[in-house]
């Protein structure tokens, strides 16, 4: 008996009393869209969730076959629907996907599925069926997004595959003799020609050798101190000690973090005409080896320029009051130049953000922290072009002024979040503002806005130039008394420090 009453029969029997318009409530919020036809595939009914649909012609469907309200490469489709559907005497059919074309010209991809109501074998006009249907847009954007992740991700994978070539490339070919070293356990991880050549280990093998082992054994502490203190503090004094077996080298390390590795760059260059207890002659030059210090210098500073020079990003050197000293050529190119020279001994500030206020802010806190990374800002072209960009910058210390170092990257071509666009964009809350017309007076609407807007700009501008006032104030184009005045109104920053001292 139970079993009987959860026939479908038993369920329809349940359904006849329901009222119409409820029925026609419920197919609304089952599918995006619901079409109810004939026998013959003509449209009696359209309903839509989205009234935009029926705004754009959707409406119009009624009276036409089925057919003739969808793109014509699938109208086939829309035959086999409507026959599935009649020979399954009321079971759903599967989904098929139907483009349906609006008034404007677009296509609607819909996914169907249809089946039939009543089966009234004298009359086709008498027989209902009726489609339901799924909107496509939402999941064919989100296949559009995911294909240009996918081809985001590409483009990525190969630039840092080109990157990694090149400096593959550069430690290759340095005349310098350089180990890279864990910097836990100090094994030699990797070792570039030149270190082979100077070295000249048993077996030819220096891979998984500790480093302290290239050295003789007085200089086994003193390396280690080395590898410690440029672990801890980042910095040493160059090392002098003798080569397992050869003559006296000076050892310069390094420390590199990557994610929860740690790894040390050693470079040793041999010293030519050492004088001291102990000291030893340097061996013999050989065919591909190092010659000297001095000869090795000039190798690595001419790759560091070629490299400089074909960097894909945008690189600039500046004085420490940002007068561009040297660029290379995809700087030239963002700025739209027709050389590097253009550009040597004008002012970053020419080209880079807004004049007068970002480079000043920049230069202050490379000066305090002596480096800054992942700075958004625009950087203009000679010809009115504008690219978004990002700095990183760093504070260069030599033996006269120093000189400040800035990678520029373009980014305006990254993947963004779906539905942005370039340039300004409207405030979410745009439209809970015009909402309030008619229940709040203007003023206050214009009055209370333009008070939160003041306090996010100056949060902005704090929050820029790293809670610097003087900066703020020059960013927001206020002195800075009435900056002050901004700051006690809104509650922001502790007035009782000056960052700025």
């Amino acid at each position: 008996m139970t079993r009987a009453a959860n026939t479908p029969k038993a369920a329809a029997s349940r359904l006849r009393d329901v009222d119409s318009e409820a029925l026609q409530r419920v197919l609304h919020n089952a599918a995006d869209i619901t079409l109810v036809l004939d026998g013959a595939g003509v449209v009696l009914e359209v309903i839509a969730q989205d009234k935009e649909l029926l705004q754009a012609g959707a409406a119009d469907w009624r009276g036409l076959t089925w057919a003739e309200t969808a793109a014509s490469e699938t109208r086939d489709k829309i035959a086999e629907l409507l026959q599935e559907a009649r020979d399954r005497h009321g079971e759903p059919t599967r989904w098929r996907q139907v483009n349906q074309r609006l008034a404007d010209g677009r296509d609607l991809p819909v996914l169907y599925s249809v089946a039939l109501l009543n089966d009234d074998a004298r009359s086709a006009a008498k027989r209902r069926l009726i489609a339901l249907g799924r909107d496509q847009r939402p999941a064919m954007a989100m296949q559009q997004r995911l294909v240009e992740a996918q081809q985001a991700v590409e483009r990525d994978y190969w630039r840092f595959r080109e990157a990694e070539t090149r400096y593959r490339k550069l430690f290759q070919t340095s005349t310098d003799a350089v180990f890279i070293v864990d910097g836990t356990s100090s094994k030699i991880l990797e070792a570039n020609p030149a270190a082979v050549t100077l070295v000249r280990p048993a077996g030819g093998r220096i891979v998984g050798l500790g480093l302290p082992a290239l050295f003789e054994a007085a200089a086994a502490d003193p390396v280690q101190a080395l590898l410690a203190s440029a672990r801890s503090v980042g910095k040493h004094q160059p090392l002098t000690v003798m080569l397992h077996g050869g003559g006296p080298v000076s050892v310069h390390a390094t420390f590199v973090r990557q994610d929860e590795s740690a790894f040390m760059i050693v470079r040793l260059a041999p010293m030519v005409g050492a004088a001291g207890e102990g000291a030893r002659a340097p061996a013999a030059p050989r065919k591909g080896g190092v010659a000297h210090s001095n000869g090795a210098s000039r190798g690595e500073d001419s790759l560091l320029a070629s490299f400089m020079r074909a960097s894909a990003d945008a690189l600039a050197f500046t004085d420490s009051q940002g007068r561009i000293v040297a660029v290379n050529r995809a700087f030239a190119s963002l700025a739209q130049l027709s050389s590097e020279d253009q550009a040597r001994g004008e002012s970053l500030d020419r080209w880079l953000g807004r004049p007068g206020v970002e480079l000043d802010m920049l230069i202050t806190n490379l000066r305090q922290e002596g480096s800054l990374g992942l700075y958004a800002t625009e950087l203009r072209g000679e010809y009115g072009a504008v690219s978004e960009v990002e700095i990183s910058a760093s504070r260069l210390e030599g033996a006269g002024e120093a000189v400040y170092s800035f990678a520029v990257r373009d980014i305006g071509r990254r993947l963004r979040p779906e539905g942005s666009k370039p340039g300004p964009q409207l405030p979410a809350s745009v439209h809970q503002l015009t909402e309030l017309v008619g229940r709040v007076p203007l003023k206050q609407i214009v009055s209370e806005t333009s008070d939160l807007i003041e306090q996010l700009s100056i949060e902005a501008a704090l929050k820029l130039s790293r809670n610097n006032r003087a900066l703020a104030a020059q960013l927001l184009g206020l002195s800075r008394q009435s900056l002050y005045v901004k700051l006690r109104r809104y509650g922001l920053g502790d007035l009782a420090v000056d960052a700025d001292d």
